[in-house]
């Protein structure tokens, strides 16, 4: 009878809902797309992908050629140069200008390297911004289900409010007919005003778990009119069951697929290009060079009959062009290309170290998860046993005490149990639902209720 009550209110409760102009009731999808979007320290990863595009694209626009110009006035007094380079006794001012480009052509496969590097490290950046999106859209789905568990929790104190009602009405009756003492018609009163504190303290338990929820949600304002959709889960999980695999099943599912290890990999083998980049030092690098530079001289001061030649005959005369291949021969430098050498190869060394750590972590996190959801399976069994066990004590006290043969008290004890052994119950199927979602994530089967 008593879960006819919560079934009644929870039907009243969603024709409610359906009945009121709600601007939105949110799902768990809603809510982890909208936690994945606008989480803080999940943008700060996306800024970090995106440089990381920025460094690749720096790397592969190395192969390029590089254009530089330049432009210079200077005034001498005294004595200065001449164009030839003789040094005559007169004030002179000239005005130059260059323009040159170089390009590598052979370095060592070092601009290769880089690129390929920094494709690596893009890739570990993307994989690492998936990983901050897993986590996230965990903690959504344990809170959410948290905010599920107190609405359920806030109906059964509800149907124990109005079952502690009815009761009132029926003790009055009895004791308007002389069959029982009206001592206990205030003990059933008293009973009733405790129902009610417990009521108000599940529905701030409720809007408390919500406004939790909102939080982690990054909403920039709460208030009544935010819900989340109430899916109805049963009390038969058997669905759930189907996610308690092995814990070495699961483990060969998320070690090919799981972001942590694709990041590690990834830096494994960016570590490894690097080591290349370094012995790249050891090779001469060749580079194509070419300029062009031309002047214009004035000068004050000039003796009688000379005169000063044309600025459009010295551009003609003056200009100078050239083109050229420069060859870099390391010798000698201090060690230096040595000692980065060894530095990445202990770079290599801690990358595949990190690798195998991450590997380690992510199994003892599945066996824990493994384990969790099967002491929550047995949980979840134990509290149905004890649910089906209290609602036949229940029924038995309730008759009783109907029929004038039990106190309020047995019958208060008796409809209180049941009520804790529902609330344990509810505690259990949440927490084993979220255990079991947690399988699920690390068998990269997307959560979702």
């Amino acid at each position: 009878m008593f879960m006819k009550y919560i079934i009644a209110i929870s039907v009243s409760v969603l024709a409610a809902s359906l009945q009121a102009q709600q601007p939105k009731v949110w799902s768990l999808t809603d809510c982890i797309d909208y936690a994945t979007a606008h989480n803080i320290d999940i943008k700060m990863k996306e800024q970090n992908v995106a440089s990381k595009e920025i460094d690749q694209n720096t790397a592969k626009m190395s192969f390029l050629p590089d254009l530089n110009g330049s432009i210079g006035q200077n005034f001498d007094f005294g004595r200065s140069p001449s164009k030839t380079g003789v040094i005559v006794d007169r004030n002179s001012a000239n005005t130059g200008v260059n323009i040159g480009t170089s390009m590598p052509l052979f370095d060592g496969m070092k601009i290769y390297n880089q690129i390929k590097a920094s494709g690596l490290n893009l890739k570990a950046a993307m994989a690492n911004l998936d990983k901050a999106k897993d986590d996230m859209s965990l903690l959504v789905t344990n809170s959410y289900l948290d905010a599920l568990f107190y609405k359920e929790l806030e109906k059964i104190n509800m149907a124990q409010v109005e079952l502690t009602k009815q009761q009132v009405a029926k003790t009055q009756l009895l004791v308007d007919a002389g069959s029982v003492p009206i001592s206990q018609l205030y003990d059933i009163k008293a009973q009733l005003a405790k129902d009610e504190v417990s009521l108000t303290d599940a529905t701030n338990n409720r809007k408390l778990a919500l406004l939790s929820l909102t939080q982690l949600l990054e909403l920039e304002k709460f208030g009544e009119d935010f819900d989340i959709r109430d899916p109805f889960l049963s009390n038969n999980l058997d669905a759930e069951l189907r996610s308690i695999l092995p814990p070495d099943d699961i483990y060969n599912n998320a070690v090919a697929v799981k972001p942590q290890i694709k990041e590690q990999e990834f830096l494994l083998e960016s570590s490894k290009r690097r080591l290349k980049i370094a012995k790249a030092d050891y090779i001469p690098k060749l580079n194509f060079n070419a300029s062009y530079s031309n002047g214009y001289y004035h000068y004050s001061g000039i003796e009688e009959g000379d005169t000063n030649i044309s600025f459009k005959d010295q551009i003609k005369q003056n200009e100078r062009k050239t083109i050229g291949f420069s060859l870099s021969i390391p010798i000698f430098n201090r060690f230096q290309v040595r000692n980065n050498v060894r530095n990445s190869r202990i770079d290599i060394n801690t990358s595949q170290l990190a690798l195998d750590n991450s590997k380690k972590t992510l199994y003892k996190e599945i066996q824990q998860a493994y384990y969790n959801a099967v002491a929550a399976q047995q949980k979840f069994d134990a509290a149905t046993v004890a649910v089906k066990a209290s609602q036949e004590a229940f029924s038995f006290a309730q008759s009783r005490y109907d029929a004038g043969k039990s106190t309020v008290y047995e019958y208060t004890d008796a409809k209180t149990k049941l009520s804790q052994s529902l609330s344990e119950q509810a505690q259990a199927k949440y927490n084993f639902v979220f255990r079991t979602k947690i399988l699920d994530f690390y068998n990269g089967t997307p959560i979702s209720l």
